[in-house]
């Protein structure tokens, strides 16, 4: 396992960050001290390096930024997405729960569609199907309905504060915590995570820290409870039942569900020159994935690109790595979210700890700053698009 005094690596094609004084990073060190006594998390001192990566891009080719806004085909996939699991629940209504049949198309249609449509929030949190806020979060709780709990209102700010606060302990709920990976830190611990990681990533949030409940929090509810009520009432349990199935299954053993720990986690095996606690090159943490899955789940593969432009939409995030390919080309990236799987559970040095984090003491990242339009996404404040600041 990697040490948790590393800091820093020096990855061919990372973009690495100029060295801070001295003296900033004495007190980044020290305010970090703490932490790295007690858990092994990857803790660093620099500055996610999306926010550099996109403006060197932007600098080498201003073309980028007409990338940004709306993509029209995403309301379109979402409305058949959607059809296409109210139809097959009430297809199943009469089908036994606990058979061939229905587990299998469960798996294969019902989970592949769910994991469809958590990723058109994803899309959507970021203001990436209409013009207008408010029709984006509209069409979110209809993209919802499928998954059978309401959770599109919340996940768009814990979502945007991962962007805007990435790695940034007590912030970025998609960080483990380090109870969970103390906990889970063997073979069947990380098989039990990825079998249950929809739960983990469902409970999690509200446990770092917790929203306030909104009129749109509400409205979530009270559709959601509505849509189910409608559905138990018209096709019976099995209809509700399928798209509950469907949706933990999406979150479980499933080639698509490895897109959660491919993002993220880090499985370079980082050298001893890594360790060294006077380095402040940035420890690679974002990473992407160029397989054919991407067809299935609005190219959230292209991780790298999608964090460095969240105002480019999933149709045109191929273009920015066409356009921008100097910058992409040699950063470590995954060839099979299927073969992340088995080696988030069987690798020994690979597991929850491996995650690059930052302290809010040592160097604030996100936290108490105004959100700006190119860390969120399309027409946030309904100014320009995307890195031109």
């Amino acid at each position: 396992m990697p040490s948790p005094t590393a800091t820093a690596i020096s990855v061919p094609g990372t973009i690495v960050a100029s060295r801070r004084a001295a003296t900033a990073a004495m007190d980044a060190r020290e305010c970090a001290t703490e932490p790295l006594k007690t858990d092994h998390f990857l803790w660093t001192y620099t500055e996610e390096p999306h926010r550099t990566r996109r403006q060197a891009i932007v600098k080498a080719h201003p073309e980028v930024t007409k990338l940004c806004g709306p993509e029209p085909l995403t309301k379109y996939l979402v409305f058949f997405v959607v059809a296409l699991q109210v139809s097959c629940a009430y297809l199943l209504r009469n089908t036994s729960f606990f058979s061939w049949p229905f587990f299998l198309t469960a798996y294969i249609v019902g989970a592949t569609a769910n994991q469809n449509l958590f990723l058109a929030i994803h899309e959507i949190s970021h203001n990436l199907a209409f013009r207008s806020p408010t029709g984006n979060r509209l069409y979110a709780i209809f993209a919802n309905l499928p998954i059978g709990l309401p959770y599109s209102a919340a996940f768009r700010p814990y979502h945007l504060t991962h962007h805007k606060s990435l790695g940034v302990d007590g912030l970025d709920t998609d960080l483990p915590t380090a109870l969970e990976a103390f906990f889970l830190n063997s073979v069947f611990g990380k098989a039990f995570f990825c079998t249950f990681q929809i739960i983990f990533y469902a409970v999690r949030p509200m446990m770092v820290y917790k929203l306030p409940l909104t009129q749109i929090h509400l409205l979530n509810i009270v559709a959601q409870v509505t849509f189910n009520a409608v559905l138990y009432k018209l096709a019976g349990g099995h209809a509700v039942a399928y798209l509950l199935l469907s949706s933990f299954l999406a979150g479980s053993l499933h080639p698509c569900a490895g897109h959660f720990i491919a993002e993220h986690y880090v499985f370079e095996k980082l050298p001893t020159s890594a360790r060294d606690p006077s380095l402040l090159a940035p420890l690679p943490e974002t990473f992407s994935y160029y397989g054919p899955l991407n067809a299935l789940t609005y190219n959230v593969g292209l991780h790298n690109e999608h964090h460095d432009f969240p105002a480019i939409p999933w149709t045109r995030l191929p273009v920015l790595h066409e356009m921008a390919k100097e910058f992409y080309q040699d950063l470590p990236h995954h060839k099979s979210w299927v073969y992340v799987i088995w080696q988030f559970v069987w690798d020994k040095e690979v597991g929850l700890w491996c995650r690059v984090k930052r302290k809010e003491g040592g160097r604030r990242v996100g936290a108490g700053a105004v959100w700006r339009e190119d860390e969120l996404g399309a027409n946030e404040k309904c100014t320009s698009m995307s890195g031109v600041k």
